[in-house]
């Protein structure tokens, strides 16, 4: 614990709890849309805004939020008008972002060890002034997710009866959009473009393990987001090691904990009921001829 009298860890810690709180609070929706992977494919296209950023000698970040959100409202445009599957629509967000981030951090002055910053995160580089930006962001996306969690509810659940009931279905479907570029952007500094998605996802998916109403499930997997982030820095800082990774992996750790349990919690359950007693069949009438 010495580690974290040092400011640099201190930053660290406060930016990957931001995070852990902020990207299940997101994920739930992307989870409910059976849209999981989408922020992958938006970590792609912002790592495109990173290149752009490095080649042009401005701020890699902003310039990734900017490519992030252009790609990410274009998607939705796509997806909302059905003129392609959003199979595809993932899979350009995938190649074109990729090939396009790679292609202008190669073309920058860039080194590895700033591209792999990116990709996986480098939570001791935070400067004060990023933390800033992922307190802010982070606290509005989080408040955004919780305030209009009904409306978005609803569009998630049942987008044609959000429609029916008067929502503004494609003003809800591109707050989801720009959401999650967004978050991707903040989480890269944190965790890393390529790792971001998983923690969107995964605690929502340990959640779902043990309850049931979407107010708790949501509630369970913020929580467990917090663990994972605040745990995983915690053995970054102690193990040196990837603190992205760390992260990710006690996520996934925790999933198949909670997964085994719930089990054998069930089988349990189901060995400790009794078996319903059969219904008694009608006794049948015998009449004898007269």
């Amino acid at each position: 614990m010495e580690l974290f009298q040092y400011p640099y860890m201190q930053r660290a810690l406060i930016a990957a709890l931001v995070i852990g709180l902020a990207a299940p609070a997101l994920g739930i929706y992307l989870v409910q849309r059976r849209l999981a992977l989408i922020g992958d494919g938006i970590g792609h296209v912002a790592l495109t805004g990173v290149g752009a950023g490095l080649l042009l000698n401005r701020s890699p970040v902003l310039v990734a939020v900017i490519v992030a959100t252009v790609g990410a409202i274009t998607i939705e445009l796509v997806r909302s008008r059905g003129r392609t599957s959003g199979d595809l629509a993932l899979a350009l967000l995938f190649y074109g972002g990729i090939a396009g981030g790679v292609m202008l951090v190669g073309l920058s002055d860039a080194n590895s060890a700033t591209l792999n910053a990116y990709l996986f995160g480098s939570l001791t580089t935070i400067s004060p002034s990023d933390l800033i930006t992922i307190a802010v962001l982070g606290t509005a996306i989080l408040i955004a997710m919780i305030a209009l969690r009904p409306a978005l509810f609803a569009i998630s659940h049942d987008e044609e009866y959000a429609r029916v009931s008067g929502l503004p279905v494609r003003t809800l479907n591109l707050l989801i959009a720009v959401t999650t570029a967004v978050t991707v952007t903040i989480a890269m500094r944190a965790v890393g473009v390529l790792l971001i998605s998983a923690l969107m996802v995964v605690p929502v998916a340990t959640a779902q393990q043990v309850t049931r109403g979407f107010r708790s499930t949501m509630t369970a997997a913020m929580a467990l987001g917090l663990f994972a982030a605040g745990s995983g820095v915690w053995v970054a800082a102690t193990a040196d090691t990837a603190p992205g990774a760390s992260v990710v992996l006690l996520a996934i750790a925790s999933f198949l904990v909670v997964a085994v349990a719930a089990g054998v919690w069930r089988r349990l359950r189901r060995r400790a009921t009794p078996a319903a007693a059969p219904t008694a069949e009608p006794h049948e009438v015998v009449l004898g001829s007269s």
